[in-house]
């Protein structure tokens, strides 16, 4: 059999695939990451709302949940020993009426069968004791909730990805790949357009995940997922926040409802909401934010925050969720398919990598680096 170009070559450098050809380097292993635009994290990566996230909300047993848990600890010493800029500020859960109070409770329970063991209920007066400015009848604090600079992190996992001799390839679009003697051979367009065979492909393109897969020859349709968008649209606060934790309401469909986070300045903003899209792909994507759309943040927002005041929110930035579930239906778990799942030997594809894709994404790494050492 020939022998292939590279070892492993990884489509996409947003948060997860640099993750991942990070965990494949550090393992020894020969690695090239491809990436489409002109700069590392330019997708979903870059319109976060940027959260560590401490594993509450997602079915026990589930990817999430497991990898949510285990990359919350990683990400926190990974920015210890690599000085990237993060705060364990922690989050209220508020709930603002006695169905929302037994939510909470359903939450902890979940969370604890997740192991997440930090979790505190609040009654009415100790929630007012840690945020006098929120409304509600109790609350569910979870101090191992913060937040990172994004980007500070997606520089670190870069920089520790090329001094253990991975190699960043941008302005290189996966274009398609088929199996050949010795591997994959993978067709990249951009200036420098090219074929390169490769042992093992990791397919970690974010929104664009389920059409490249397809891209692939000789997958299986039968078992791949098609891709729907729900942007989240976040306004700012124009004056100084109130608060000193993330505050969330109770969860909704598709979402986490419109809460409010806080940068590594303090500066606070509120959402995201979920917006269903009818678009064919991510390139019909309007990220801009329709400042109509304040309304319904005011009214959400003033269950929890009643002294919120008329034109204090301003439109801010969107991004958009990489769903494989349709609007009304439960979420997906992440998918990670190999070859049982799609049929093409040498490929694993990361689909549906929303959040916590973030606080994930050094399980995942790590998850997908023992896949293919196995």
């Amino acid at each position: 059999m020939a022998a292939p170009d590279i070892d492993c070559l990884v489509i996409g450098a947003g948060v997860v695939g640099l993750a991942t050809g990070r965990a494949l380097a550090r393992a020894g292993r020969d690695v090239i990451i491809v990436e489409r635009e002109a700069a590392i994290g330019q997708g979903i990566s870059a319109r976060n709302s940027e959260v560590i996230h401490a594993g509450i909300y997602y079915p026990r047993g589930s990817l999430k949940a497991q990898f949510c848990v285990e990359g919350r600890d990683l990400l926190y010493d990974f920015c210890a020993n690599y000085n990237v800029s993060h705060q364990r500020c922690g989050k209220i859960i508020v709930a603002t009426d006695a169905a929302q109070e037994a939510q909470l409770l359903a939450l902890r329970e979940r969370a604890i069968a997740n192991g997440v063991s930090d979790l505190r209920l609040l009654d009415k007066a100790a929630l007012s004791g840690l945020e006098p400015e929120l409304c509600g009848v109790a609350g569910l604090l979870s101090p191992s909730t913060g937040t990172v600079d994004a980007h500070g992190y997606m520089l670190a996992l870069l920089g520790d990805f090329e001094a253990h001799g991975g190699q960043l390839a941008l302005r290189t679009p996966f274009l398609s790949a088929r199996r050949v003697d010795g591997g994959l051979c993978v067709q990249t367009g951009g200036e420098d357009a090219s074929e390169i065979v490769a042992a093992h492909v990791v397919l970690a393109s974010g929104l664009s995940a389920p059409s490249l897969v397809r891209k692939f020859a000789g997958i299986s349709e039968g078992n791949l997922p098609t891709a729907h968008f729900a942007k989240g649209n976040y306004f700012s606060l124009s004056g100084k926040s109130p608060f000193s934790r993330l505050v969330y309401p109770a969860p909704e469909p598709g979402g986490l409802g419109v809460h409010l986070t806080l940068d590594l300045a303090g500066r606070a903003r509120f959402g995201p909401d979920v917006e269903w899209l009818d678009v064919a792909d991510e390139s019909a994507i309007d990220y801009r934010v329709d400042p109509d759309r304040s309304e319904r943040f005011y009214a959400a927002i003033r269950r929890y925050w009643p002294a919120l005041r008329d034109g204090d929110l301003v439109p801010d930035y969107s991004g958009v969720r990489p769903k494989i579930a349709t609007a009304g239906t439960h979420d997906a778990d992440f998918t990670i398919m190999g070859l049982d799942q799609h049929g093409v030997e040498g490929l694993t594809a990361l689909l549906g990598i929303e959040s916590p894709g973030l606080t994930s994404s050094l399980a995942i790494g790590k998850y997908v680096a023992q896949l293919i050492g196995d």
